[in-house]
């Protein structure tokens, strides 16, 4: 399925955020509904990661392949995004706000809701869930690649959420994920070949969670 980008500025807790809405070609053209909305969150700001990163965008594709409404943002200090990195902490308020204008805009509180992170996104998406499902506004799933379980503190997730990592991660050894994953009882799906940025096998990585979707 094609898709439509649009670039701009919301507002945020401490400045502008730097946000990407992707659209399904039927939604934008022909206003047919979509399936839900999906929030994407990309790897670590201090080494380069930002929303156009090409995981964060096979991502932002897959679910719009699925009908889903996407929106990808830029972490504090990233692009046009206000703000100065801050451990993740001040990145779970940013995200939260790009979900309530997602949500807001394109939804309501009638669409279900996909949280999908890489790396560094994976952690902040983690205790964003933990906050929304808190509040009473739990996601209808999280999908997390390259889970930073080695560097960041995690938080446990629902037992539907679907962990996908490549087998040569040397970023993120797969041996700390799976330390991560075992006491929660999570299926970790490896992806042969793969190391962190999933090189040549980001085809792969979209034909598992559109097949997941599936089940």
């Amino acid at each position: 399925m094609n898709a439509y980008t649009e670039k701009y500025l919301i507002e945020g807790p401490v400045g502008k955020i730097e946000v990407a809405l992707d659209l399904p070609d039927a939604v934008r053209e022909q206003g047919a509904a979509p399936r839900g909305i999906a929030l994407v969150a990309h790897p670590h700001p201090l080494y380069g990661g930002t929303m156009d990163n090409k995981v964060a965008q096979t991502l932002a594709r897959t679910f719009v392949g699925l009908d889903y409404i996407v929106m990808r943002s830029n972490f504090r200090g990233v692009g046009q995004t206000e703000g100065t990195h801050d451990q993740g902490n001040g990145e779970q308020d940013d995200l939260l706000a790009v979900f309530s204008h997602l949500r807001e805009k394109h939804g309501g509180d009638g669409l279900p809701f996909v949280l999908a992170g890489f790396s560094f996104g994976t952690f902040v998406l983690s205790h964003v869930a933990e906050r929304l499902a808190q509040a009473g506004t739990p996601a209808q799933r999280l999908v997390f690649v390259g889970t930073a379980a080695s560097n960041w503190q995690v938080a446990n997730v629902p037992q539907d959420t679907i962990v996908i990592h490549g087998n040569e991660d040397d970023t993120v050894p797969i041996q700390s994920v799976y330390d991560w994953a075992a006491p929660q009882e999570l299926p970790v799906i490896v992806i042969p070949g793969a190391e962190h940025f999933f090189h040549r096998k980001l085809h792969i990585l979209r034909r598992v969670i559109t097949e997941a979707w599936r089940v």
